[in-house]
């Protein structure tokens, strides 16, 4: 097959793909000894400066439109339910701080964490389990998914905007942590959220997390380790 068939069916079959792919699983449906990196380099370069490019995210290549016409291309529609500020800060510790457990989130953020707030986060597929840390009771550590980045536009965790570039843009809240949500004394003391409903079942999140564990990974994922005791990004 010639590099030009073999550039029209990589085309295709980034077109055709729901899902971003990586460039081992391109490999398997492309003939045998074809240069997927080179054959996407020019695709890529290809499609520069059009509507529509050719984009790498978490290590996986998709097509994407433009992001200078993103403006164009917004529509306004009512969102059926919005990130609390509680799971806001927690899905930003996770991607600043992963893997992390919910232990250590609650230390960050000063307050424990309430019924759901996880959930919402797993089920938007924006977090997922990284296995488990070797501390006493095997804490689940949490980390951020390939949907997390495609989502936001980032090609790795090293590309989240630092301290200088969230003030730059007003992000920064320079409020207290305790005094900027709403939150109540339970037991012991202990300032827990009130922003999550009160009905989604932790222990159900459990068994989901444990059989993404146990389930298949994807072609190309990063194999787990039973324990990530480095801090930072990766």
């Amino acid at each position: 097959m010639s590099d030009f068939a073999q550039i029209r069916l990589l085309e295709a079959l980034l077109f055709a793909s729901a899902e971003p792919l990586d460039e081992r699983g391109l490999a398997e449906r492309l003939p045998e000894g074809a240069d997927v990196a080179a054959l996407l380099a020019e695709l890529q370069a290809h499609y520069a400066g059009r509507g529509v490019c050719l984009v790498q995210r978490g290590g996986k290549w998709a097509f994407r439109t433009a992001a200078d016409l993103a403006p164009a291309l917004s529509v306004e529609q009512a969102v059926g339910r919005k990130l609390s500020r509680a799971a806001i800060e927690t899905l930003a510790i996770i991607a600043y701080h992963q893997p992390c457990t919910r232990a250590e989130i609650e230390e960050i953020r000063g307050v424990a964490l309430s019924k759901g707030t996880l959930d919402v986060l797993f089920e938007a597929g924006w977090i997922r389990p990284r296995g488990r840390r070797r501390s006493p009771g095997k804490p689940m550590l949490w980390g951020t998914t390939e949907g997390f980045l495609d989502h936001f536009g980032l090609q790795g965790a090293d590309d989240l905007p630092g301290i200088a570039e969230l003030k730059a843009a007003g992000l920064l809240d320079a409020r207290p942590g305790l005094s900027s949500y709403a939150n109540r004394a339970e037991g012991d003391d202990a300032l827990v959220d009130v922003e999550e409903p009160e009905d989604l079942d932790e222990e159900d999140l459990e068994r989901r997390a444990l059989e993404a564990l146990s389930g298949p990974r994807p072609t190309g994922a990063r194999p787990e380790r039973d324990d990530e005791e480095e801090p930072g990004l990766f």
